[in-house]
């Protein structure tokens, strides 16, 4: 094998970077006294860098078709740089607090994005499985990070636990996939593929369960709940937003670009998917009392809603899974900047009976909090509703009107879970108040609450971001 000149990987640049950015800080943190927040500003400047280089550097290959730099990579790395800085910055006061102060979170962080990237850039089945493996392997050590928690520690192998479990599936489907085809490249397999064949439908559900495991779509969405309840707040705002945009991006990458030829064979196995996801997170999280445990369920619901643009297979039903997937990540930071909020002095609170009476306390707090949910809801003329409308037409021009009905019956159930923690806020007795808000949370909030409030007036640059990004693909 030929090596690889430096000057011809300019689109692994921003891999590049992160990784040697998180060992120079690992180093840093190391010899360092004292643990204090540099070296989660210097993480989250890291990542401004990493975004700044994949805006500039040109689309192109490396490593044959391994690694992909195209307007579809570049336009979810962004999103998953915002997500993981979010995550970082939120962590700020959170880990002072509870003492949880530990300089490796935010290289944690760094690490697993570099996979993210490498995943959402993954050109052939080896690729992807890396990519997949790197940005789990630091997600399983976050979610234990609390070593004094029994839930957090139980949290970290349940994941662990399943994570393997999806991995070893993932792994036989590229088994079989490449038996059958004899290639590993997503190009290679789209050509070989166009006779199907039932082995390669095999495989092809065997990759798409460690797919459905990492967006936590159902039936692989069990370990969702009890690590998202399990895990310290900032890690599971974390795991809510930048993992599943990039198992959301090689989902529809590994679908769109190596099995057009079998198009009608995986739409039905999505379609399935989507009404399960959206099904399951409208009626699981109606009895929830743990306000994260609700946030688990809503996301295998959103997840589900991403899923009905994928099933169309087109690059209109693209673009809506684009649109979706950025919108979310605005309205998820912005309801755990929230979470991260309720603390009293005795320490964090989850249960949702703890935002009674929130509006006469803090009606801040409670007005951006109301509008997130309404945004998760989809009720116009909140970011969220344009979210799911991108999905369902694109699911209507691809002739899946059953899917797009189901999706808003989905949505009408689902509303009844946000609006019943709308009405806790603002007409139960008040409960006891929360302690005042750090800055942080407030400016992360602040961006959420505006972005949701205010992209009817300009969304043109998002969309047709979105659209450029989604016709790439094809």
């Amino acid at each position: 094998m030929n090596a690889v000149p430096l000057s011809s990987m300019t689109q692994v640049l921003p891999e590049i970077v992160l990784a040697i950015g998180g060992m120079a800080l690992l180093m840093f943190g190391a010899y360092r006294d004292r643990v204090d927040n540099a070296v989660c500003v210097l993480s989250v400047l890291l990542l401004a860098a990493a975004g700044v280089t994949v805006t500039i550097i040109p689309n192109g290959n490396v490593f044959g078709t391994s690694f992909i730099l195209d307007d579809y990579a570049r336009f979810l790395k962004i999103l998953a740089y915002l997500g993981s800085a979010f995550a970082i910055v939120m962590s700020l006061n959170y880990q002072t607090l509870e003492k949880q102060r530990t300089f490796e979170y935010p290289i944690l962080i760094l690490l697993s994005t570099v996979g993210m990237g490498m995943l959402i850039s993954a050109g052939d089945l080896i690729a992807l499985y890396l990519g997949l493996e790197l940005m789990s392997l630091a997600l399983y050590v976050v979610a234990a990070s609390n070593r004094d928690s029994l839930q957090s520690t139980e949290a970290g192998l349940k994941y662990f636990v399943l994570g393997a479990l999806s991995s070893g599936m993932l792994l036989y489907g590229c088994s079989l996939i490449y038996g059958f085809t004899g290639n590993v490249s997503f190009n290679g397999i789209a050509k070989a593929s166009s006779q199907g064949g039932l082995g390669l439908i095999f495989g092809l559900v065997f990759l798409f369960a460690g797919f459905c495991f990492k967006v936590s779509a159902v039936p692989f969405h069990m370990w969702t709940p009890d690590v998202y309840e399990g895990a310290p707040t900032p890690v599971t705002a974390f795991f809510a937003a930048a993992p599943k945009i990039a198992a959301m991006a090689i989902f529809a990458r590994a679908t769109i670009s190596a099995f057009p030829g079998i198009t009608h064979q995986w739409q039905q196995i999505v379609v399935f998917v989507s009404i399960a996801s959206m099904a399951l997170g409208a009626f699981a999280a109606i009895g929830q009392t743990n306000i994260k445990r609700l946030m688990a369920y809503s996301s295998i619901g959103h997840m589900g809603f991403a899923l009905v643009g994928l099933a169309a297979g087109t690059p209109e039903g693209v673009q809506g899974v684009l649109v979706y997937m950025s919108i979310y990540l605005a309205m998820t930071v912005g309801t755990f900047a929230v979470i991260l909020s309720m603390r009293r002095s005795e320490g964090m609170v989850e249960k949702i009976s703890d935002l009674s009476g929130l509006s006469r306390s803090n009606p801040g707090l409670a007005f951006f909090l109301a509008l997130l949910l309404f945004s998760l809801a989809g009720i116009p003329p909140l970011a969220g509703f344009f979210a799911k409308y991108y999905v369902f037409l694109g699911a209507m021009k691809a002739g899946l009107y059953g899917l797009a009905v189901i999706g808003v019956l989905a949505s009408v159930v689902g509303a009844y879970y946000y609006l019943l923690i709308v009405k806790i806020m603002y007409f139960d007795e008040p409960a006891k108040d929360f302690n005042p808000v750090p800055g942080e949370l407030k400016a992360v909030l602040g961006v959420a609450g505006l972005f949701n409030l205010l992209y009817f007036v300009y969304p043109a640059p998002l969309i047709g971001a979105a659209g450029i990004a989604a016709k790439s693909l094809f």
